[in-house]
């Protein structure tokens, strides 16, 4: 049976100098786990509007449930400004008072989340109180067995210590960059070094896995005392929207299927390097790069 995956937090358009895309993190991580198999669903919140409207169809085109999708009366879809620096690095804007600063955690959501094998969520949704309080709702709605993953996902000016704090606390697997560790490291008073500073939160904060990416540097896992390292692999850039988050889809479903810890991580970087070659977050994935995490024998990792 397909594994059951939540994922709770922003959907938004994002106005890349191209034209827009469907964005956000939460919604990215979503797509990319039903593409690898997964039953996964989005709580998210977008405006009674024209972009909302468009959310909703591009949900639909792309096969992701839209019941979970709620609909705001008066806030309006959230949107970004990207721009693109020359390395195909995205630069953000992220506009305020949008639609899902106002998540709820209703009963439907809430049964989601007590059904779910993982529950995937990020500091960005919390930057209000009534999104905040519905996504710990939800992410502590999920059994004692479900997997509770945070993607840290630091968007200036929006971190908060304290917010962060707790969501390391409610989560057993953290997902960062190399951006993001340290900065966390000068958050928490950290060791500098990286595998120091990676053992050092999953000590302080009881996490099973701390997983972090490096951008074409690949990316290192720590699960239990054990370490995973992969170089990354090579990819024509177009930009690099999305590309975490299609990494953490990787992780989180391969968990679930009991993969061992280098076949995850050669996978994900694959499926992150296509990610990178291609525009926007949600770009169709070649069967070949599903079939590596859904049902490939490992050695064909």
């Amino acid at each position: 049976m397909s594994c059951k995956i939540l994922a709770v937090g922003e959907v938004l358009w994002d106005l890349l100098p191209t034209g827009k895309q469907l964005g956000g993190a939460p919604a990215n991580f979503t797509f990319h786990c039903r593409s690898l198999g997964a039953l996964a669903g989005l709580v998210t919140r977008v405006g009674d509007d024209d972009l909302g409207r468009q959310v909703l169809e591009r949900f639909r085109l792309l096969s992701l449930p839209t019941e979970t999708v709620q609909v705001d009366p008066t806030w309006p879809t959230g949107t970004v400004s990207v721009t693109l620096a020359a390395d195909g690095q995205p630069r953000f804007t992220i506009h305020e008072h949008v639609a899902w600063d106002r998540i709820g955690a209703d009963e439907a959501g809430l049964a989601l989340a007590r059904a779910a094998d993982a529950v995937c969520f990020g500091s960005l949704a919390q930057r209000s109180e009534p999104a905040r309080r519905a996504i710990r709702s939800l992410v502590s709605a999920a059994r004692p067995e479900a997997l509770r993953v945070f993607d840290v996902n630091l968007r200036p000016p929006f971190i908060d210590r304290d917010v962060i704090a707790y969501s390391l606390k409610l989560a057993d697997v953290l997902k960062l960059n190399d951006v993001e560790l340290p900065e966390l490291a000068a958050l928490f008073g950290l060791h500098a070094g990286v595998r120091e500073g990676m053992e050092e939160l999953a000590g302080r904060f009881g996490l099973s896995l701390v997983a972090l990416t490096r951008g074409a540097g690949g990316s290192l896992l720590w699960a239990d005392g054990r370490w995973s390292d992969h170089p990354g692999r090579p990819a024509e850039v177009c930009d690099t929207i999305g590309a975490g988050d299609a990494f953490t889809a990787c992780l989180v479903v391969g968990l679930l299927a009991g993969r061992p810890l280098d076949a995850i991580n050669r996978h994900a970087n694959e499926v992150a390097a296509f990610v990178c070659s291609q525009p926007g977050g949600t770009p169709s994935i070649p069967d070949t790069l599903k079939l590596f995490a859904a049902s490939a024998p490992e050695d064909t990792l």
